[in-house]
């Protein structure tokens, strides 16, 4: 399929999906919601996968913890050697401690198949992770590639340390949202091992109940065997975006 057309059908789709899933949700009581953001890159785990502009979108369903999501990255100008177009599909499982511990504490199981059309390859990967519901809402995640390289799969293990803030700006509808994490990674996509740190900070304008709009700015600095030039060959980037969400 040609790439405009592509792209203008996955828009169609992404806007499509808030009418439909707005009038499933109302009786089936599920929370979902949808996102749909231009970002002047696309950074992932410390790599650049484009370094022009790309549509990312997103609709996830959540119930009784249990959350299915559908992610998609399309590349809208093509003007450089990448070719990110991305489609994953993920099924996690959230279980809060609070209840019957009396502990501000959650876990998380999930897993993901990514899908590269341009490639025709893929990757899975499952995850494992905890978070703490306190000041900077901290949380660790360890991530597992278990598909084969020749199918394009990593064969590797990404470790992910992060926080994140939001803090209301007086009495207007704006918030001030900072956040970070630090990742190692073990042989997913390199040789060697390498770690890379990432800070972004952003706005959320709060338009209506269910609909926001937030600008942001990000930067991504890649250390080790990730930047080694006979390895990931990465460096630091810096990159910034809109987002449109709406919570259903």
């Amino acid at each position: 399929m040609p790439a405009l057309k592509k792209n203008f059908v996955l828009i169609i789709f992404y806007c499509a999906m808030p009418v439909y899933f707005a009038l499933a949700s109302d009786q089936d009581g599920l929370d979902i919601s949808f996102d749909s953001a231009v970002y002047s890159k696309y950074i992932w785990r410390g790599f650049k996968l484009d370094s022009d502009l790309v549509l990312q979108s997103g609709l996830y369903i959540e119930k009784s913890g249990f959350n299915l999501s559908l992610w998609s990255n399309c590349d809208l100008r093509s003007r450089d050697s990448f070719n990110s177009d991305e489609v994953d599909y993920s099924i996690s499982y959230s279980y809060g401690l609070k209840d019957r511990f009396d502990l501000n504490i959650a876990l998380l199981f999930g897993y993901t198949y990514y899908d590269f059309p341009p490639a025709g390859t893929n990757s899975q990967e499952f995850f494992i992770g905890i978070g703490w519901d306190i000041l900077l809402r901290p949380s660790l995640t360890w991530f597992h590639d278990f598909e084969s390289e020749s199918k394009g799969g990593g064969r590797g293990n990404y470790f992910a340390a992060e926080l994140g803030h939001s803090v209301e700006i007086g009495n207007s509808p704006l918030t001030l949202d900072l956040s970070g994490h630090l990742g190692y990674n073990r042989r997913l996509f390199i040789a060697g091992d390498g770690f890379d740190a990432g800070l972004n900070i952003g706005l959320t304008f709060k338009v209506s109940d269910k609909i926001s709009l937030s600008p942001s700015l990000g930067c991504s600095l890649p250390l080790g065997d990730l930047r080694a030039s006979d390895d990931g060959n990465q460096r630091g980037e810096i990159f910034g975006g809109i987002a449109l969400v709406f919570n259903l």
